[in-house]
């Protein structure tokens, strides 16, 4: 093992290959202690402004989450796909809501064994299969061996780093280059030499981690990031891999020297196609859609459940989700109001859409009397229900904790499931069943059951209804939003009520926050969350948040180490 002045995660020492005369502290860490800043040495961003004093810390070494390392390696290699060597990988915990989070991204001797093996079968792939190989190679790469070598190990490594290599590891690595030969007897000594280097690049810290150690002393409290560690984290926000070429080049070129500079950028990348799939992402775990998968539902009471609905459900807000974002600019307020959806025959059944569907998904308004926004959307309902009646209890808290940002008290020891009962209602169970034994007034009367009522018309599978077990539904309450309590008729009243309410809009500002930074709010945070809040609550689209928060002092700067 060896130890980290830089506080990596430990790493176990190096394959064969790196300790036979490389070693592979000196290979992996070369720069790690400082000199990593030196091929960086463009001015960075500026941070200035009244916000550099609330920029909260955060790790200079945060960790490459597995769909990450899948999409670096594709794109590194120039892959026609993800290798998906991750689904053997040491799992990680899930860090909250979303799976990018550092504090549960460590290195696990585990996990470094997981990036060993998949380092040496990658580099071997690569290197036995000569369309593969001519495809990582650039194009105009010298003829001489001397400088082809030199000049591929340059060219990689600013990719597999995401910056220019030191003078130290170009030495090192091309050593381990021309020693490819040796290592691999019988291979082709230029494919030897590649995947000697390759495999090294793959398990180097400085390809397993996006280090930030910023481009030069601090500047007004807080240590700017080097175009290059820009470049860096814009592509793994808003595409969830490395950094492309032209952006290393824009990079390269002090093209990302100042936040106005950077958003604009930013734009541009927000038109690619893989933004889709990172915002999705984003909704995906924020609205927990793997919920909607493996529902049970009671065939007697719902003949028109089958099973393949909760993939149909899923794909439904993920098409809702792109289409508010991209397709509309929108923001929050048209995700909680939007009567737009998308169905299929399947769908629109539940729906009570009329017309001619398939299982191709097509585009509709709902009515507006029954449906407003993802929370009258069938996923949602359907994952709150059990096989016969609707999850009051669990639809609340989602409310309270997923949209709101509520602090919920933990439930009691002793809580327990409702109970069937004889009463004639879901409502009259759950209310009585939260009268007794459990939290109480604090949670249920207040927060959780006041927040599920709204919801008491659709039944256990998202069906909208006007009777429950022959009596009339009763779907009002009251809800305190801004200090002040909110009376409701039904969910389409409290969806507009939660649209234009500043809880709503800060816990959505709140969770892009922790997405973008990949770490958990911190008090630093709040006076960004609020104006952050206030743009949303005012109109603002998701993608105008997210350009404010790539553009902002938090993203472009860190806290000096001392200070942490």
């Amino acid at each position: 093992m060896f130890s980290l002045a830089c506080r990596l995660t430990s790493f176990p020492r190096g394959r064969r290959l790196l300790g036979a005369g490389v070693g592979a502290a000196a290979l992996l860490l070369v720069g790690c202690t400082g000199a990593v800043g030196d091929p960086l040495a463009d001015d960075g961003v500026e941070p200035g402004g009244a916000a550099e004093a609330q920029v909260a810390e955060r790790s200079m070494f945060p960790r490459l989450s597995h769909a990450q390392w899948e999409n670096t390696v594709r794109d590194l290699l120039r892959l026609d796909d993800r290798p998906g060597l991750s689904a053997s990988f040491t799992s990680d915990p899930l860090g909250g809501v979303f799976d990018n989070n550092e504090a549960a991204l460590q290195v696990t001797p585990g996990l470094w064994g997981d990036y060993q093996r998949a380092a040496e079968e990658l580099a071997a792939m690569v290197a036995a299969d000569g369309g593969k190989l001519g495809r990582l190679l650039p194009a105009d790469l010298p003829a001489e061996p001397e400088a082809r070598a030199q000049a591929f190990i340059e060219r990689l490594g600013e990719r597999a780093f995401r910056r220019p290599l030191t003078a130290e590891e170009r030495a090192a690595y091309l050593a381990l280059f021309h020693r490819g030969a040796e290592l691999f007897e019988g291979e082709d000594p230029f494919a030897a030499g590649v995947r000697a280097a390759l495999e090294a690049f793959l398990q180097s810290p400085h390809f397993v981690y996006r280090v930030e150690v910023g481009a030069g002393p601090a500047k007004g409290g807080l240590i700017p990031l080097s175009g290059h560690e820009i470049a860096t984290k814009l592509a793994y926000l808003l595409w969830n891999t490395m950094p492309s070429d032209e952006l290393l080049a824009a990079a390269k070129a002090g093209e990302l020297s100042s936040p106005e500079a950077v958003r604009a950028y930013a734009e541009g990348m927000l038109e690619d196609p893989r933004a889709r799939e990172v915002v999705g992402a984003f909704h995906r775990q924020l609205y927990d859609y793997k919920m909607y998968r493996d529902l049970n539902k009671d065939p007697a009471l719902f003949p028109e459940f089958v099973p393949e609905m909760g993939d149909d459900m899923q794909r439904e807000a993920e098409l809702f989700v792109e289409h508010v974002v991209f397709d509309e600019g929108g923001g929050l307020t048209d995700l909680l109001t939007s009567r737009t959806a998308f169905v299929n025959d399947h769908l629109a059944a539940v729906y009570g859409v009329e017309g001619n569907f398939s299982n191709e998904f097509t585009k509709v308004e709902l009515k507006e009397a029954e449906r407003s926004g993802l929370l009258t959307r069938l996923g949602f309902l359907a994952a709150k229900a059990t096989a016969r009646q609707p999850d009051t209890i669990h639809r609340g808290v989602f409310v309270n904790l997923r949209i709101l940002c509520a602090s919920l008290p933990a439930p009691p020891d002793n809580a327990t499931a409702l109970p069937p009962g004889e009463l004639a209602t879901n409502r009259e169970r759950v209310t009585a069943h939260t009268g007794k034994g459990t939290c109480g007034a604090s949670c249920h009367g207040t927060l959780i059951n006041p927040a599920g009522f709204a919801f008491e018309r659709y039944d256990a599978i998202g069906k909208y209804r006007t009777t429950d077990n022959g009596a009339e539904v009763n779907s009002a309450d009251v809800y305190k939003l801004g200090g002040q309590p909110r009376s409701y008729a039904d969910a389409i009243e409290f969806s507009q009520l939660l649209a234009e309410s500043r809880e709503a809009h800060a816990c959505y500002a709140k969770r892009w926050i922790a997405f973008a930074e990949g770490r958990d709010v911190r008090a630093q945070d709040l006076a960004f969350i609020s104006e952050l809040t206030e743009a949303s609550r005012g109109g603002a689209s998701t993608k105008e948040l997210i350009l404010r928060i790539v553009s902002s002092a938090s993203f472009l700067a860190r806290v000096p180490a001392e200070a942490q």
